[in-house]
């Protein structure tokens, strides 16, 4: 990666977490795109030229993630199918507290997916997101509608398992007390994931 690109990725990521430090502080809602140029020390122009929407200010967080499964298909090993493949990852997500497992008890990782869930305009985007997931790993699967129902099922499932994760973990459980269940949750889930879809198991 070249000095420019690393610049352009500073950039996102410095803005994003100044705009995500003052709808923490004060509400998405509450909080106007002017407000956080000026934070930012950028000119409003050149923040919309970064992220077309607030939401964007937000979501930017997870634009890594967006092809992670169709990524983690694509390499795996010889041999080894997409479900399991998938599975073991988002087992060592767990093991490791991965925010986007849900199963992380950092107070900052706990107040972003409360503005997260808790803002209707970002939850509307946040499906957006799923969709583009869903479409990545459908093409690592062949792209067929076979695929894309696969593809649909298996996203679904790691968000249900995230999300009840983090609803534990916002709740007051420990990330200890929850990780035994998730892990048992997770393996139940991809379990069944494979009996019903025994062409990528």
């Amino acid at each position: 990666m070249g000095l420019r690109e690393r610049k352009k990725l500073r950039m996102y990521q410095d803005v994003s977490d100044v705009a995500v430090a003052l709808f923490l502080e004060k509400g998405f809602e509450k909080v106007s795109v002017a407000e956080v140029a000026a934070a930012a020390e950028i000119s409003k122009p050149t923040l919309f030229r970064y992220f077309p929407t607030k939401e964007d200010l937000v979501l930017h967080r997870f634009a890594d993630h967006e092809t992670e499964a169709a990524r983690v298909v694509g390499a795996r090993a010889e041999g080894q199918s997409p479900i399991d493949a998938l599975r073991l990852h988002f087992l060592a997500g767990v093991a490791s507290g991965d925010p986007v497992t849900g199963l992380n008890g950092n107070p900052h990782v706990l107040a972003f997916h409360r503005l997260l869930y808790g803002t209707p305009s970002l939850v509307a985007r946040l499906h957006g997101y799923l969709e583009r997931s869903e479409e990545a790993l459908a093409a690592a699967l062949g792209g067929d509608l076979e695929a894309r129902l696969a593809a649909g099922q298996i996203v679904a499932v790691q968000r249900i398992l995230a999300l009840e994760n983090w609803r534990r973990i916002a709740a007051g459980e420990s990330v200890e007390a929850v990780r035994e269940d998730a892990l048992a949750a997770a393996e139940s889930a991809f379990a069944r994931l494979g009996k019903g879809l025994p062409r990528y198991a």
